[in-house]
């Protein structure tokens, strides 16, 4: 994989289709901008157009093409690009490139070339070059007519110049060798998770919109020192750290990829193993920018892609980020218990956190068992595993025992299978007694 720094100038286009308002129209372009922005480019202009009935040649009808193409000329020379808010077919991207003698592409392919520039592990940079293979297939043709016109820069990032030349047999081929590769990582992973069940904690995985805070929360919990910064996709590999909460209650939080609106299919299928860790998470803990305009539509899109991988029935826990940027602390509060469980955050200044801490050691220490103990008080190696590892409710001493009345998970429990009085079922708040 290859990766370039350009500053390609493009005009962005959006297309209103008949179930689209302008207000929708309008977020949607302004992400797409941001999208540019992070792929290294530059926003010419931007160009609206009404699409009532897509047309099959080039989706846009003749005249919004002419269009388009006197502006192409009255602009720079630097503007190389003609970048569509709409997933536009093959033939509709080659016929457009030959109207307009630049490269166009679509809201997936940016997305596209976003990920190959931000993957930085091996398994991040298998999953997108997958994606980018099965996107490039069915382009090949004429694909480099439309490079020795584009030359380098947006849109050529990823397998590279030189293998757009290799027939649909070889790239065929390097898909089915990349998805055996990904076969390997994600039996990898799974022994990974194995690893860290047999530590008996639950798993955690922080998921949401693209620059929802996920990363910035993770650091301020559990100082991961995960790359932050403000551009859409800035972390594309899952981070997992431990987490401490109250109770002596211990937890694995991973971070995963941001969702966004219309994600690339093709994403989601080669992504597979790394959105595993939210398949297999205890708890879902969704990040919402509570201060973004479009908060509600971004919410949907999250819960869609939780839906697509089938992972909508998973516990959530929804923590509303940002709250150092809104004024309203009563629209916070409202909201906050219109959606419960949920509370209201700021990741960056440390806000409400203790909140967040105790919401997610009440969910969690749910599974968690109540326990009456007599051990020894010359097992203190015993002793001192039960008062850092669990909630210690009681301890009074009689004779030479410990008399302890605490709530612990499973593999403490078991643990203490031997030294137990009296057993009772899984309870409830960690916090209480």
């Amino acid at each position: 994989m290859r990766s370039h720094d350009w500053r390609d100038l493009a005009i962005l286009v959006g297309c209103r289709t008949r179930d689209a308002d302008r207000d929708q129209l309008d977020e949607s372009l302004e992400e797409l901008s941001r999208l540019l922005e992070t792929a290294g480019g530059g926003e010419a202009m931007r160009l609206f157009c009404e699409v009532r009935r897509p047309t099959p040649a080039t989706f846009i009808g003749a005249g919004t093409v002419l269009r388009i193409k006197e502006q192409i000329a009255e602009l720079p020379a630097e503007v190389r690009c003609v970048i569509f808010d709409v997933d536009l077919s093959p033939s509709q991207q080659r016929n457009l490139e030959k109207e307009f003698e630049v490269m166009v592409m679509d809201r997936t392919g940016l997305i596209l070339d976003i990920f190959a520039k931000r993957a930085r592990t091996s398994e991040g940079r298998l999953q997108v070059e997958l994606a980018q293979y099965e996107y490039l297939l069915p382009r090949l043709r004429g694909m480099w007519a439309h490079l020795s016109r584009q030359g380098a820069g947006i849109g050529t990032r990823g397998p590279g110049e030189t293998d757009l030349e290799i027939d649909r047999r070889r790239i065929r081929q390097r898909i089915g060798a990349l998805k055996r590769q990904l076969v390997k990582v994600r039996a990898t992973r799974e022994l990974q998770r194995t690893g860290r069940r047999k530590h008996g904690l639950p798993t955690v995985a922080l998921v949401g919109y693209t620059n929802a805070g996920k990363s910035t929360l993770l650091n301020t919990l559990t100082d991961a020192g995960v790359f932050v910064e403000d551009q859409l996709f800035a972390t594309l590999d899952p981070t997992i750290r431990e987490l401490r909460l109250p109770g002596n209650l211990r937890a694995h939080l991973a971070d995963t990829v941001g969702f966004i609106q219309r994600l690339p299919h093709q994403l989601v299928e080669s992504f597979k193993a790394t959105l595993e860790e939210v398949l297999v998470a205890d708890l879902l803990v969704h990040v919402v920018d509570a201060s973004h305009p479009q908060m509600e539509r971004q919410t949907r899109s999250v819960l869609e892609v939780l839906e697509e991988i089938g992972a909508g029935d998973r516990p959530r826990l929804t923590v509303f980020n940002k709250l150092d940027l809104i004024e309203s602390a009563g629209w916070v509060e409202r909201l906050v218990a219109n959606n419960q469980p949920a509370v209201a955050i700021s990741a960056k200044t440390g806000l409400r956190l203790d909140d967040l801490l105790q919401a997610l050691a009440t969910i969690l220490g749910r599974e968690r068992q109540l326990l009456r103990l007599r051990i020894p008080l010359a097992r203190q190696d015993l002793l001192y595993h039960v008062r850092t590892q669990s909630e210690v409710l009681e301890e009074i001493f009689e004779g030479n025992d410990a008399l302890l009345r605490l709530r612990a998970d499973r593999r403490l429990a078991g643990m203490l299978r031997d030294f137990v009085e009296e057993e009772d079922a899984p309870c409830g708040d960690p916090a209480g007694s």
